[in-house]
């Protein structure tokens, strides 16, 4: 028996009267869960939850998230931590492994990293096959797809070394992939990486150096980077996430994997809330009242909504968005851009709702998006590139949680059941009485219709 079950259990009667005892398994932290893994096998019953807003799809021991007290842990780490002390491939190293590197082992696991950062020459030819104007998601997510084809040499994934090689693969060729996305978007040739520059340079360098002028490092830009890129590593079961377990699942290699994870952080509805609130403060801009817009905020019955305030999963204060407020001023101090009219208002709305009552009480406060967005926009990153800056910080949460399930020994394929509401079992038609039998149904409504009338 599993040592998490617990002497508790909740009984369930069903319409025939039968009962069916569901055992309760104890989490280290958060709720625990009513296992109904065999609740079909005993009732002939599923459980109905659309969205899965109720239902724990796997079992996992990398990130925990209490959304009610603010808390977010990565390995039992609280990210306020990793992201002012720790760098990315520490956090990396961490989601990956379980357990903070050793100097030994961060020095060793960085190698790894710095020297699968190119990709295969030919991937520039796979590239250029694309539209000039594609979004750079949607390169990202052919791109990614196929580095399967490009490298062959670790397709065997219950092999440990393989995994291994597969997975700093991906960590590392990402950035280079969106890098190399936005310049051939630009029309621009693609810069190479340089392997004396941290990921976080890498990643600063290949997007905004070019052959004529190479970009000098800035260490508090390079810090704000890498606390961006830390703050989005991982956040636990969510959309894109439970889409690499699910395609992983199946034994999918990691590639293929993680290319549905984009696709799926590609939504609107999840990878692109940094982004909307950069639209918000254009339109904003465009009727230059942000007193209106505040005041609009305030009225329930106006459509309008404040993009990057509050959060659906952080009810009181968002964790991450302290660090990333702090990294998002000092750019901005560096930089001297706050004369910026978009960052003007940006600061105006931070002002409002760190300041006025009805945001207090509604808890309206600035979240992590508001802040990232404000970040990447003073960086230069153009719109269409903030989902796919996210997508190279999730990658390697995407990766650590393939890698998990990958090992677990109890691995089964995901099959979600459904709650079928079509037609019963009907009798085939043969093509050319098809038509025959729809006149007939209609006379014969007709005549009824004609009949009702009459009376």
């Amino acid at each position: 028996m599993d040592k998490r079950v617990s002497n508790k259990s909740v009984k369930i009667r069903l319409p025939n009267n039968k009962e069916v005892t569901l055992p309760i398994i104890e989490s280290t932290s958060g709720p625990d869960v009513l296992d109904v893994r065999n609740l079909y096998k005993k009732t002939g019953y599923f459980t109905f939850d659309p969205g899965y807003l109720s239902t724990g799809s796997c079992e996992s021991k990398i990130t925990f998230i209490d959304g009610s007290k603010g808390i977010l842990l990565h390995r039992g780490y609280p990210i306020e931590d990793l992201a002012k002390h720790a760098d990315f491939m520490e956090v990396s190293y961490l989601l990956l492994h379980g357990e903070l590197p050793n100097k030994k082992q961060k020095e060793t696991f960085e190698k790894n990293i710095r020297y699968h950062t190119m990709l295969h020459e030919q991937m520039k030819t796979f590239i250029q096959g694309f539209r000039r104007d594609a979004h750079p998601m949607a390169v990202m997510v052919g791109t990614v797809g196929a580095l399967s084809a490009f490298y062959r040499d670790s397709e065997d994934f219950s092999n440990a070394r393989q995994r291994s090689i597969s997975t700093h693969r991906i960590i590392a060729k990402m950035p280079t992939i969106a890098a190399w996305a936005y310049k051939y978007s630009l029309g621009q040739p693609v810069i190479y990486p340089n392997n004396n520059l941290t990921y976080a340079e890498n990643f600063l360098r290949m997007t905004f150096a070019t052959p004529c002028e190479d970009y000098i490092s800035n260490p508090i830009i390079t810090k704000a980077m890498n606390q961006l890129l830390i703050l989005h590593a991982d956040h636990e079961q969510n959309a894109s996430t439970s889409t690499v377990r699910l395609a992983g699942s199946s034994g999918a290699n990691p590639f293929a994997c993680v290319s549905a994870g984009i696709a799926s952080l590609w939504g609107p509805a999840h990878g692109g809330a940094n982004e909307e609130v950069m639209k918000m403060l254009m339109k904003i801009k465009r009727n230059a009242k942000i007193k209106d817009f505040i005041k609009r905020a305030k009225d329930p019955n106006d459509s309008f909504k404040l993009m990057g305030f509050g959060h659906r999963v952080y009810k009181n204060f968002d964790p991450r968005a302290a660090v990333m407020r702090d990294a998002c001023h000092n750019v901005l101090n560096e930089l001297g851009r706050r004369n910026n009219p978009y960052l003007a208002i940006a600061l105006d709305l931070e002002d409002a709702a760190l300041n006025d009552e009805y945001f207090k009480k509604k808890k309206l406060y600035p979240n992590v998006d508001f802040y990232s967005g404000i970040l990447l926009w003073a960086l230069g990153f153009p719109l269409s590139m903030y989902t796919a800056v996210f997508a190279v910080a999730r990658t390697v949460g995407w990766v650590a949680q393939w890698k998990e399930m990958i090992e677990e020994p109890t691995r089964k394929i995901s099959r979600p059941r459904q709650l079928y509401s079509g037609y019963k079992r009907r009798d085939y038609i043969e093509l050319d009485k098809r038509d025959k039998k729809k006149s007939i149904l209609k006379s014969i409504s007709s005549i009824i219709k004609t009949t009702m009338k009459s009376r």
